[in-house]
C-alpha cells in the first residue's frame, strides 16, 4: 500500500516537473511570462481539464507549498536595506498611496456579494503587482535609475514588505466568524514582534561569526546543507509561534540578506527555487476550471476591465504624488497594472483555510493570467509613455546636445559605448565631456549601475541583438565604441550595429591584431588593438575630433 502511494506522488511530481518543462520551453517561443506558461499548462492537465492532476493529490501540495516558501525566502535574500533606506520617502508615499488606493476601491466594489474578510484578502492580492516582470523589464531598458524607474521599484518594494503582515492576517481571519479575536490578536502580536526583534540579533551572530567560517571552508555543499537547515529551522520556529511558515521563509532570507555569501547562496539555490517555484504554479493552475469560466465570460471580462483601471488610476495617482507628472505617473501606472506572482501565492492561502471558495479562486486565478499575459504590451506601452514625457524625455539629464566651441551653436549628437569595462569607462567619460549625451550598453546590470547614477543613459542586455542596440538608439548615434573582452562577440555586434546605423563613425577595440581585417570587413571604420593601447588611441581620436570629418569613411 505504501509503496503504491509513494509511486503515485512520484509519477505526480514526474508530470508536473515535465509539464513544467515543456510549458517552460513554449513560453519562451512565443515570448510570454513563465508563470503563465505555468498556470496554463496546470489548467491543461488538472481537474478542469485532462484530470492527470486531481485536488485528491494531497501529498503534491507539500511541494507546491515548499515552492512558495523559496519563493518568500529569495524576496528575504535579495532585500536590500540599504535600497530601503534610500527609497524610505518614495517607498512609503507611493507605496502605501497605492496599496490602500487600490484595495479600498476593490473591497467596496465586492461587499455587497462578499463578508469583509475574503473581500479585504483578496483586495490586497489583487493591489500586488509582479516585481520579476517590472524589475526586469526596466533593467533591460535601462530605466530603473531614472525618475520613474526608482518610484515605480520603491512601489514594488513596498508591497513585498507588506505581504508579510497579509500573510499574518490569513490565520486571524480564519480563527473568528465574528470578527477579531482579542486574544488571538494579542497572541500574534506578541509572537509577530519577538520573532521580528529576532531578526536583528541573529544577523549579527550569522554575519560577524557563522558566516565568514562557512565563508572559510569555500565550500558550497556546506553551503547549501547550511542555508537549506536555516530556511527549515526558520519556518519551524514560525510554526511553534502560530506564525505562517511563509514568515520564517522570509525571515531566512533577511538573515542572510546584505553578506558575502548572499549571491552565491541566491546562485547555488536558484535551481531548486525554479524547480519549486514550477511546480507551486502549475499547482495552482491545476484547480482551474476553464469551463466554469467559459460559462461567465460577462464577469471575467468586466471583472478583467475593473481590475486593469483600478490597478492604473490607483498607480498613476501614486506616482503622481511622489512627484512625477501626470503623463509619466500614467505610463509607469500601466505598467504597474499586473497581479504580481503572491497575488497568486495569497490566493492559495485564502483558498486552503476556506476564506474564498473555489469559484471565487478559479475567477481570480483567471483574471491574474489575463494580466499577466498582457504584461509585455502594458508594460513596453508604459513605458514610451513615460519616457516620452518631459520629466522623463532624458535620463541623462542632457538634452542629447552638444556646444562646438567654435560657434557657441548647440547640434543635437549622441554616442554609443558597448561594454563597461576599463577601456568603455574612460571613453564614456570623455564622450560625456565633449558630446553629452551618451549611451552605455552591457549585459549586466551591476555593470550599468554606477553610470546611471552618474545621469548616463544605460541599457543591460545583450549588444548582438539589434533590438537592444534600438532601445540604446544606435540608429541615432554618431559615433559608437564596442568595447568587449572577445574579438568575436565583437564581430557579431559591429554586424549589428552596422545594420542599423550605417554612417555613424564605429571604432573598435580587439585583443589580437589579427582579428582587425574580420572586424574591419563586418562594418567598424576604425579597428584599435590593446597593443595599440587602446584607450589611450581611442582618447586621442576622440579630442582631435577627428570622427567628425571621419564619419561614414571607411579604412
Amino acid at each position: 500500500m505504501e509503496h503504491a502511494v509513494l509511486a503515485g506522488v512520484v509519477q505526480d511530481l514526474l508530470l508536473v516537473l515535465m509539464a513544467g518543462l515543456l510549458a517552460g520551453i513554449l513560453s519562451r517561443k512565443v515570448g510570454v511570462s513563465l508563470l503563465v506558461g505555468y498556470l496554463v499548462i496546470g489548467a491543461v492537465i488538472g481537474d478542469g481539464g485532462l484530470q492527470w492532476v486531481t485536488e485528491e493529490n494531497h501529498e503534491l501540495e507539500y511541494f507546491a507549498r515548499g515552492g512558495a516558501l523559496l519563493l518568500l525566502f529569495s524576496i528575504g535574500l535579495e532585500f536590500s536595506l540599504d535600497e530601503f533606506v534610500k527609497l524610505s520617502r518614495l517607498l512609503v508615499i507611493g507605496g502605501a498611496t497605492q496599496m490602500a488606493l487600490v484595495s479600498i476601491i476593490v473591497i467596496l466594489a465586492l461587499l455587497p456579494f462578499l463578508d469583509w474578510r475574503p473581500a479585504l484578502l483578496m483586495a490586497t492580492a489583487i493591489s500586488l503587482s509582479s516585481t520579476v516582470l517590472v524589475f526586469k523589464t526596466l533593467a533591460e531598458a535601462g530605466a530603473q535609475d531614472t525618475r520613474h524607474g526608482r518610484r515605480a521599484i520603491a512601489i514594488l518594494l513596498f508591497q513585498d514588505i507588506a505581504l508579510v503582515p497579509l500573510i499574518l492576517l490569513i490565520p486571524l481571519l480564519t480563527d473568528s466568524e465574528q470578527g477579531f479575536n482579542v486574544r488571538g490578536l494579542s497572541h500574534l502580536i506578541v509572537n509577530s514582534l519577538g520573532f521580528v526583534l529576532a531578526i536583528p540579533v541573529l544577523r549579527v551572530v550569522l554575519t560577524r561569526w557563522l558566516l565568514p567560517q562557512l565563508a572559510a571552508l569555500r565550500s558550497r555543499e556546506l553551503v547549501v546543507l547550511f542555508t537549506l537547515s536555516l530556511l527549515g529551522g526558520a519556518c519551524y520556529a514560525a510554526g511553534i509561534l502560530g506564525l505562517p511558515p511563509a514568515i520564517g521563509a522570509f525571515a531566512a532570507g533577511l538573515l542572510l540578506s546584505g553578506n558575502r555569501l548572499s549571491s552565491q547562496i541566491d546562485a547555488l539555490l536558484l535551481p531548486f527555487r525554479e524547480s519549486f517555484a514550477a511546480v507551486f504554479f502549475v499547482s495552482l493552475g491545476s484547480l482551474l476550471h476553464p469551463a466554469v469560466i467559459l460559462h461567465e465570460p460577462v464577469l471575467i471580462l468586466t471583472g478583467l476591465a475593473l481590475v486593469l483601471v483600478v490597478k492604473i488610476s490607483g498607480g498613476t495617482i501614486a506616482l503622481r504624488v511622489t512627484g512625477l507628472d501626470w503623463k509619466t505617473a500614467f505610463g509607469m501606472g500601466v505598467g504597474l497594472a499586473q497581479l504580481g506572482e503572491f497575488s497568486f501565492v495569497l490566493f492559495s492561502e485564502a483558498l486552503n483555510h476556506g476564506l474564498i471558495q473555489s469559484v471565487d479562486y478559479n475567477r481570480l486565478l483567471f483574471i491574474g493570467m489575463v494580466t499577466l499575459l498582457l504584461t509585455p504590451q502594458l508594460i513596453g506601452s508604459g513605458l514610451k509613455l513615460a519616457t516620452g514625457s518631459s520629466d522623463a524625455a532624458s535620463p541623462t539629464g542632457h538634452a542629447g546636445t552638444a556646444t562646438t566651441a567654435e560657434s557657441g551653436t548647440q547640434t543635437t549628437r549622441s554616442a554609443l559605448v558597448i561594454g563597461a569595462g576599463p577601456v568603455g569607462t574612460a571613453v564614456s567619460r570623455e564622450l560625456n565631456r565633449t558630446i553629452g549625451d551618451v549611451c552605455l550598453v552591457d549585459l549586466s546590470p551591476v555593470n550599468l549601475h554606477a553610470f546611471a547614477q552618474e545621469q548616463f543613459r544605460t541599457v543591460a542586455g545583450d549588444a548582438t541583438d539589434p533590438d537592444v542596440l534600438l532601445r540604446a538608439r544606435a540608429q541615432t548615434a554618431d559615433v559608437a565604441v564596442i568595447s568587449v573582452p572577445r574579438d568575436d562577440v565583437a564581430i557579431e555586434v559591429t554586424r549589428s550595429f552596422r545594420s542599423i546605423n550605417a554612417t555613424a563613425l564605429l571604432i573598435v577595440r580587439c585583443r589580437f591584431v589579427a582579428s582587425e581585417p574580420a572586424i574591419l570587413h563586418a562594418g567598424a571604420t576604425l579597428v584599435i588593438s590593446e597593443e595599440s593601447r587602446a584607450s589611450q588611441g581611442i582618447l586621442e581620436l576622440i579630442r582631435a575630433e577627428e570622427w567628425r570629418y571621419s564619419a561614414g569613411v571607411r579604412s
